[in-house]
């Protein structure tokens, strides 16, 4: 048990130590050492403590021979610790800095891939997957024949694909929530944008039955105009999904619709 102890305690004691050391060399005026250090820390993967030394010495090497490494390390230390918004920005800022540089291509594409990690589930706020593809079309545009351009479309690939999931969950929420007519709005949209999305069909569908559930609940001003868009979304769905699994349903719904158009006419006669 105090064999036990006494490894704690040297153990403490060296981390102690460790850090003492490092609280010393963050009040040093020595540039030099600092750089070192922070070089050393940057190569040993410990990039907190280089990230902090590095923050000291981008404006103090402004305009030096070591301003283009100290900057580019930096950026890579947030990236590293998963500061993904502080990566983007600084490789960016980078390869605008440093357009002559040897790492102004793989900064471009750091910061086009910062921006693709920060994409989130398509449940969430699109804002930074439209950023992740705006960043990796700027890298494709910027270094058409650059090694990473295959890689850089299969990226965008899978967030136009995020994009695509949201825009066919946020229809259905718009059917959900009974508000048929910004389903039929954002439906639309959605297969503008995605025409060779894997949910045409349901969408195609889901055209079909708002315009019908409008149709049946419309005041008799708008009755006939919403009857004769069911009667057109069905023969659009019919004429695309000849083999469909909804056809039944949607088959139901015009004969339906039908007889509300028939009604009408028989009450206008």
């Amino acid at each position: 048990m105090l064999k036990k102890w006494g490894v704690l305690i040297v153990l403490i004691a060296i981390i102690s130590a460790g850090c003492s050391k490092y609280q010393k060399l963050l009040k040093s005026s020595d540039m030099d050492l600092k750089y070192e250090a922070a070089i050393k820390y940057y190569d040993a993967e410990k990039y907190e403590k280089a990230m902090a030394l590095f923050e000291e010495l981008i404006p103090l090497f402004r305009g030096t021979d070591r301003a283009e490494k100290v900057y580019y390390c930096y950026a890579y230390c947030n990236f590293q610790l998963n500061l993904l918004y502080s990566s983007s920005y600084h490789f960016k800022k980078f390869s605008t800095t440093y357009p002559l540089s040897e790492h102004a291509e793989e900064t471009l594409f750091m910061y086009a891939y910062s921006n693709y990690l920060l994409s989130p589930s398509p449940t969430l706020d699109a804002s930074d997957t439209r950023s992740g593809i705006n960043a990796l079309q700027l890298f494709i545009n910027t270094y058409p024949k650059h090694k990473l351009v295959d890689s850089s479309n299969v990226l965008m690939d899978k967030l136009r694909a995020k994009l695509e999931i949201k825009s066919y969950l946020d229809s259905k929420q718009y059917f959900k929530i009974f508000k048929f007519k910004a389903a039929i709005i954002s439906i639309n949209n959605t297969l503008l944008d995605f025409p060779e999305t894997e949910y045409r069909e349901e969408l195609t569908f889901l055209i079909l039955k708002s315009n019908f559930l409008l149709a049946e609940n419309s005041i008799k001003k708008k009755k006939l105009q919403r009857i004769n868009d069911t009667i057109d979304a069905y023969y659009t769905f019919v004429d695309s999904f000849k083999e469909s699994k909804y056809l039944k349903e949607a088959q139901t719904i015009f004969t339906k619709t039908s007889e509300m158009r028939n009604n009408i006419k028989i009450k206008n006669s």
